[in-house]
């Protein structure tokens, strides 16, 4: 257990790193309790999923999970709920889960292991972007795949990349909905009531990059599609009124990205043989 925990930890901590500092300006800008409370479950959750892991997938059943996740990030556009015709969260009972941010890393993840079907998979989910519309997920798709692209030089990755900047400024000219506060925004907001906390939640999510490209010791062919989707959720809640992954308020990203880095290690474990 002390192995895994050493080994794991980068992991963890790059996703705990975003989220504690998103709690601490929550807790100083007056957000809503229950906001708190999900996120520390959240991660407390993500601790569990990232330390406990999961079990080896084979071939059938990597083609099962990515096919999974693919029907739940287009779940939406047939449960709804739905606002001014945008389809983009999952219910679950009280709560609604962005679904891009749930199913985007771990797609990612089983993208990259796939040479032949992973193109066509993140195509398939730029499209249900364009459907929802979610110019955050798109961006986040294109970045995964452009992390992709940077370890296998593949053709079909670089059409992929073109499509998805074009999706993603197709979804962008639909229309966009207004800022939660606490949600979508919050570095832009914090700098116009305390810049030095708009500054420690930037730092957090830079590190939390840098630390998912660099520092987790997973193959690059993981850790640059994982690190690059991040980036492109974060680019797009910079851009327009998006949520801001980890930081913002809603467990969908950080459980997200918990069971994406579970699925690398698995699959990594797969590879190698390791018990």
């Amino acid at each position: 257990m002390g192995t895994r925990w050493q080994e794991r930890f980068p992991a963890l901590l790059a996703i705990a790193l975003p989220v504690l500092a998103g709690l601490g300006y929550m807790a100083s800008g007056d957000a809503p309790r229950d906001y708190l409370i999900v996120n520390s479950g959240a991660l407390l959750l993500a601790a569990l999923i990232v330390l406990i892991g999961l079990p080896k997938l084979g071939q059938r059943a990597r083609l099962i999970a990515g096919g999974v996740l693919l029907a739940l990030f287009a779940l939406p556009l047939l449960t709804g709920p739905s606002m001014n015709g945008i389809a983009r969260w999952l219910p679950l009972w009280d709560f609604i889960l962005h679904a891009g941010m749930l199913t985007i890393p771990s797609l990612a993840v089983l993208a990259a292991r796939e040479e032949r079907l992973g193109p066509p998979g993140i195509l398939a989910a730029l499209l249900v972007t364009f459907a929802q519309p979610d110019f955050a997920s798109a961006f986040a798709l294109t970045g995964g795949a452009i992390g992709i692209y940077q370890v296998r030089n593949d053709w079909r990755v670089g059409l992929v990349i073109i499509a998805g900047f074009l999706i993603a400024i197709a979804a962008a000219l639909q229309g966009e909905l207004p800022a939660a506060p606490f949600v979508e925004r919050i570095i832009i907001d914090a700098l116009r009531t305390n810049p030095a906390m708009a500054a420690l939640l930037a730092l957090s999510l830079a590190g939390s990059i840098l630390l998912m490209a660099f520092g987790t010791g997973l193959p690059r062919i993981t850790r640059y599609p994982v690190a690059l989707s991040l980036f492109g959720f974060w680019l797009a809640a910079l851009i327009s009124n998006y949520p801001t992954p980890l930081a913002g308020y809603g467990a969908a990203a950080i459980v997200g990205y918990a069971l994406a880095h579970a699925l690398a290690f698995a699959l990594r474990d797969e590879r190698e043989g390791t018990p």
